[in-house]
């Protein structure tokens, strides 16, 4: 499954919950809070400062 920018982080642990350990390992510790059912991997990234390429090819690797 390619993991996209515009996919909601909480379709991502659904759909692929080996994920939250990546995402926990870029500083993103509300993988349970309720905006993460509401919020992309764009948006997340943009909220923590993060640079959304390297995420998303930790993601998808």
């Amino acid at each position: 499954m390619e993991v996209t920018k515009d996919m909601l982080i909480g379709e991502l642990i659904r759909k692929k919950p080996e994920a939250i350990e990546t995402l926990l390992r870029f500083g993103m510790g509300c993988v349970g809070c309720p905006s993460s059912q509401m919020e992309s991997l764009e948006e997340a990234a943009m909220v923590h400062g993060l640079d959304l390429t390297k995420l998303m090819e930790a993601l998808n690797n």
